[in-house]
């Protein structure tokens, strides 16, 4: 879509910022563009907004073009960037979405498309690369206040792997007691009257849970995860 003002013609773009846990880090689906401008780079899955189409809409319109969106557990709109020099001319605005895939999804994608850990990104088209860092800070922060750990977990879970997955995303260890204790109280957590197959060493096998919704809600406004040392 081509939108005209006293500034001259600009173009409005989607993108998603779509992160998953992949090992111990989050990781961001790329995908390689095979045309200038910034041929070779990688770039955030998206495209032009259609004229009869609003932007949520248009957004998963381009992704169901790059994954399959039964995969994608939360999408929210992440910001508006409209730096004038943010690319080549034209001028291009872009409407960025923060979407989210559970840990154990594998969704097929595209063979020029990829994920890339967020710490170690490749070269990035225009300013996908700071988008990205948005993303994730976005993450972060709702990790803290919401149930927002209900997109990055499988549908059970123990509690120490729901550690894992909030420590990757966090990018800081997290006490697994804590977190059952702060979730539990909070209402997030439930328990699935399952247990976990014993490990290798044997030992008290380990209670499973599942998040209480599947619905992103604000569980502490004023919370906040800090790393181990920090006061609370």
């Amino acid at each position: 879509m081509e939108t005209g003002g006293e500034q001259g013609t600009y173009a409005h773009d989607v993108l998603a910022v779509v992160l998953r846990i992949t090992g111990s880090v989050p990781s961001v689906l790329l995908w390689q563009r095979a045309r200038e401008p910034h041929a070779g780079r990688w770039a955030l899955p998206g495209g032009r907004l259609g004229p009869d189409e609003d932007v949520e809409a248009s957004v998963r319109r381009h992704l169901a073009e790059k994954v399959d969106l039964a995969e994608v557990a939360h999408v929210e709109q992440l910001g508006v960037f409209s730096d004038p020099h943010r690319g080549p001319p034209p001028r291009r605005v872009a409407t960025a979405f923060l979407g989210l895939v559970p840990s154990d999804a594998d969704p097929a994608v595209p063979h020029d498309t990829a994920w890339h850990p967020v710490d170690a990104l490749p070269e990035t088209a225009f300013d996908h690369g700071a988008i990205t860092r948005d993303g994730v800070d976005r993450l972060r922060a709702k990790l803290s206040y919401t149930n927002i750990g209900f997109a990055l977990a499988p549908d059970a879970f123990t509690v120490s792997e729901l550690r894992d997955l909030y420590a990757a995303a966090l990018g800081h260890r997290v006490s697994a007691t804590n977190l059952h204790r702060v979730l539990t109280r909070r209402g997030v957590l439930v328990p699935t009257g399952e247990t976990a197959p014993p490990g290798p060493s044997g030992g008290r096998p380990a209670a499973m849970y599942r998040f209480s919704e599947h619905e992103l809600r604000v569980t502490d406004p004023f919370a906040a995860l800090r790393p181990p040392g920090h006061a609370v």
